[in-house]
């Protein structure tokens, strides 16, 4: 794990790291802030093997890219309403780390702790070839998931 220093969220872990917690820890939580197309053309993180559900949530809506206004509250009453108290560790996912850090940050500054950046997110980096899904990330990790 990289702790966050001054990133303002608890850190970074790599796919495999928050596959550990979230077996771990029965509160962890994680958060997909990827968009609707995305989870339904590309596929989403399978935690059944867990006895959990991710939270899909959109950071950003597509395709305008416009930002969420209603991140923060949305997330909060979701995660009162599975009552996932404020100790949980809460895990942020996106593509490839970028909006999900950026998650994890606001929701830090929105006064929770423990938030913490998947590094590489589902998809990873592009490799050599310019694809994802080959070079860090959930899916090149081989963790469970799905597609529609």
């Amino acid at each position: 794990m990289n702790e966050g220093g001054g990133r303002g969220y608890s850190g970074d872990l790599s796919a495999r790291e928050a596959w550990n917690l979230l077996a771990e820890v029965p509160n962890a939580t994680l958060i997909d802030v990827r968009t609707l197309a995305e989870w339904s053309f590309v596929g989403v993180v399978d935690l059944s093997p867990l006895g959990k559900e991710p939270v899909l949530l959109e950071w950003q809506s597509f395709p305008s890219k416009q930002p969420n206004p209603d991140f923060v509250p949305t997330l909060l009453a979701e995660l009162s309403r599975r009552q996932i108290g404020d100790d949980a560790p809460l895990l942020f996912l996106c593509r490839s780390g970028g909006r999900s850090a950026a998650a994890a940050h606001t929701v830090t500054a929105a006064g929770r702790g423990h938030c913490y950046n998947v590094a590489g997110g589902f998809e990873g980096d592009l490799d050599a070839d310019r694809h994802r899904g080959r070079l860090g990330g959930w899916k090149a990790e081989t963790l469970p998931w799905i597609q529609s």
